[in-house]
């Protein structure tokens, strides 16, 4: 069984009197325990795809299971959870409170929240600042937290949305190691625009281009299906940037 199935996704929006395609015909199918990369430029489709998948837009067309259950149920939604660009994280509210606070929202009782709050804390190793107000946090620590936020809750899908923006390279590598820790039991679905990311971390990774799927595989196969030695290389070639590749 699929973590994810989307089959011929479709969506389009009206604006400035136009009709406009934001994604067309897309199609996925993603294993359990996978870290499946979404590339694409912006406007390529990528965000509305994520929000048709995790139910927070009906698509036009097509259809979404998740471990075959229809996206549109509420215990569907409840086995998937969403780790935004823009952190849901609540400033004024400490580590440990808004951990607690998302633990009890998918049910947890005060004593199962406490204990998962401060497992997560220390897998993050955020235990030292469980007390400190979330907004005082640096970037990287609030990346930690937001992340943690969206497995609190044990899914077994999670989607990553640029999980590593704006973070130094030290803060990047170490969420690496935790991305890949979080596969173990969950499918992850990362959407990044660091491209030696999606190729350090991700089994595979869909490309698109114009609100459809350019190409589907790893990064060796996205390579030498684009005839390109590099990755960024061949990113570039599939979504049609051919002009901008050094030769």
């Amino acid at each position: 069984m699929y973590a994810l199935k989307a089959e011929g996704l479709h969506k389009s929006f009206k604006s400035g009197g136009r009709i406009i395609k934001a994604v067309d015909d897309v199609s996925l199918a993603i294993e359990e325990g996978e870290i499946f990369g979404l590339l694409g430029m912006n406007g390529a489709g990528k965000s509305t795809t994520v929000k048709m998948c995790t139910g927070l837009l009906a698509p036009d067309g097509g259809s979404v299971t998740v471990f075959g259950g229809d996206i549109a149920l509420s215990e569907t939604k409840r086995m998937l959870n969403v780790s935004p660009q823009e952190t849901a994280v609540a400033p004024m509210l400490s580590v440990y409170e808004n951990l607690v606070f998302i633990a009890e929202i998918y049910g947890a009782d005060k004593a199962t929240s406490k204990l998962q709050a401060e497992e997560i804390a220390a897998k993050l190793k955020l235990t030292d600042r469980l007390n400190d107000r979330a907004g005082k946090l640096s970037g990287g620590l609030m990346r930690r937290l937001s992340i943690g936020m969206a497995i609190i809750t044990k899914p077994r899908l999670v989607f990553l949305d640029e999980p590593t923006l704006g973070l130094d390279v030290v803060s990047r590598r170490e969420l690496w190691k935790y991305i890949r820790e979080i596969s173990g039991s969950a499918a992850v679905v990362l959407t990044t625009h660091y491209l030696e990311e999606a190729e350090a971390l991700c089994n595979r990774i869909a490309v698109m281009a114009g609100g459809k799927i350019a190409a589907i595989g790893t990064a060796d196969e996205l390579k030498k299906l684009s005839g390109e030695d590099t990755f960024e290389n061949a990113f570039l070639r599939l979504t049609g940037e051919e002009e901008y590749i050094d030769e």
